[in-house]
């Protein structure tokens, strides 16, 4: 029966492989198995009777109210031109400079990727915006391009991100299942707020690493990344216009989310205001933008749930084959101990990055692996950073990566994948160091959930 839970995980990953629907793949696939199964008595027909029960805890599910509201959110932002007003500014105050617009593209990018929390609405308004004019100011195109996607990425980790939304109230299952387990019978709790707090140092680190290697591009080679001719600095008002306006409302977002003030709900809920009120200052807001956002927020909401429903069949079934105790069982035999579990559960989230989206992976794989790994021992907090850094990076490596194909999609002909490629490389190699990093100083996620949680 174990062996029927590995080969359901397998024929799975071959269907999205050949491009059929995710959330149906998934539901499809576990019924069709668990009818193989009850039919050759392996199963008890009566463990799918627990589906209901599961559904109606999702959308009773209070954390999960608050994606929608994110995304729209990011979806006003986006449709504010914000993102255009950001870029302008910045770099006419620091065009003056070698590297200077790509410093304010990483800037931007940051700030639009906390404000919308998805990778590919960041990655190609970046890229629609940007890329023309760093080529027009003859930047060299690998950096160009490397720069938007690698900051197109920054939405994973950079809170409020919807990654670490959805990421944190699996974990928060996860954590709950593995101290059942474990004889643990009134168990402590993490929340979405818990990595937030945990993400904002990896987050500002990595955000400093790419500033620092456009600084050594532009000390070493000044002509991969000219300064502008003749730049027209903005005025202190100007400036204050176009940067505090998003600065305020992420910073009441997730702070208000971080002391305790509001829970990620309500605090997305004022997410959503705050941005429908900057449409309207920056006179963006009328009825067929806003009749735009709402759909766009539906379809990108009903696709989150839809997978969310399939992968709930799949996790169930998956459980009543025993594929849980099969993984499990795997784990606690190999050599290394939990560390060797760690680093193959790594390999296997960065692997599935290439096929998987952010939301396939947390909703299918982290709910098998997460209650195993934290059963070992590993913090929730950090274990939810390590795996939202390593979904960063899976999504930037070639051929394969996300965010590779979504900037391809709006670059120009001439501009080759293979250079897009090439251009991705050193930022890889800087998120790589970044877990490696967190792996040696594991408080640089827990840290500030401690000072400030006291967790």
């Amino acid at each position: 029966m174990e062996w029927l839970a590995i080969y359901l995980f397998l024929a799975i990953c071959l269907l999205l492989m050949l491009g059929f629907p995710v959330a149906f793949t998934l539901a499809g696939t576990s019924l069709a198995f668990a009818g193989f199964a009850i039919i050759q008595g392996v199963l008890d027909s009566s463990y799918l009777w627990a589906m209901p029960e599961r559904l109606f805890g999702i959308m009773n599910n209070q954390t999960l109210t608050a994606v929608p509201l994110f995304i729209l959110m990011g979806v006003l932002l986006e449709k504010s031109q914000l993102a255009e007003r950001l870029l302008s500014n910045m770099s006419q105050l620091m065009g003056n400079r070698p590297g200077g617009l790509a410093i304010a593209v990483i800037v931007v990018g940051a700030l639009l990727a906390a404000s919308t929390g998805i990778v590919g609405a960041t990655v190609v308004t970046m890229g629609l915006i940007s890329l023309p004019s760093m080529m027009q100011q003859n930047y060299r195109p690998t950096l160009a391009t490397g720069v938007i996607c690698a900051t197109g990425t920054l939405g994973q980790i950079i809170p409020p991100s919807i990654a670490l939304v959805l990421l944190g109230d699996v974990l928060s299952n996860a954590y709950h299942q593995a101290q059942l387990n474990m004889g643990i019978f009134s168990p402590e709790a993490i929340s979405v707020g818990d990595l937030f707090l945990g993400a904002i140092l990896p987050g500002l680190i990595l955000v400093a690493l790419y500033i620092a290697y456009v600084l050594w591009i532009a000390y070493r080679q000044p002509a991969d990344c000219p300064a502008k001719p003749e730049p027209q600095r903005p005025s202190i008002a100007q400036l204050m216009a176009g940067l505090l306006p998003p600065i305020v409302l992420i910073m009441v977002v997730l702070g208000s989310i971080l002391v305790g003030a509001a829970t990620p709900t309500e605090a997305a809920g004022v997410g959503a205001f705050g941005a429908l009120l900057l449409a309207w200052q920056y006179r963006q807001l009328s009825l067929a933008t806003l009749q735009q956002a709402l759909l766009s927020c539906t379809k990108i909401s009903a696709m989150v749930f839809t997978i969310l429903i399939g992968a709930t069949m799949f996790s169930l079934v998956f459980r009543g084959l025993g594929g849980d105790e099969l993984v499990q069982h795997a784990f606690n035999h190999l050599p290394g101990g939990r560390y060797a579990a760690l680093a193959v559960v790594m390999l296997c989230v960065f692997l599935l990055g290439f096929i998987l989206d952010f939301i396939e992976i947390t909703f299918v794989v982290v709910p098998i692996v997460g209650p195993i790994l934290l059963m070992m021992g590993f913090d929730p907090v950090w274990l939810g950073i390590m795996l939202a850094i390593n979904l960063q990076t899976s999504f930037l490596t070639p051929p394969f990566g996300f965010a590779l194909f979504y900037l391809r999609s709006v670059v120009p002909a001439d501009i080759r994948s293979d250079v897009i490629y090439r251009g991705v490389i050193p930022f890889i190699l800087m998120q790589l160091g970044m877990l490696i990093l967190l792996s040696l100083i594991p408080g640089l996620a827990t840290w500030l959930p401690q000072q400030v949680l006291g967790r």
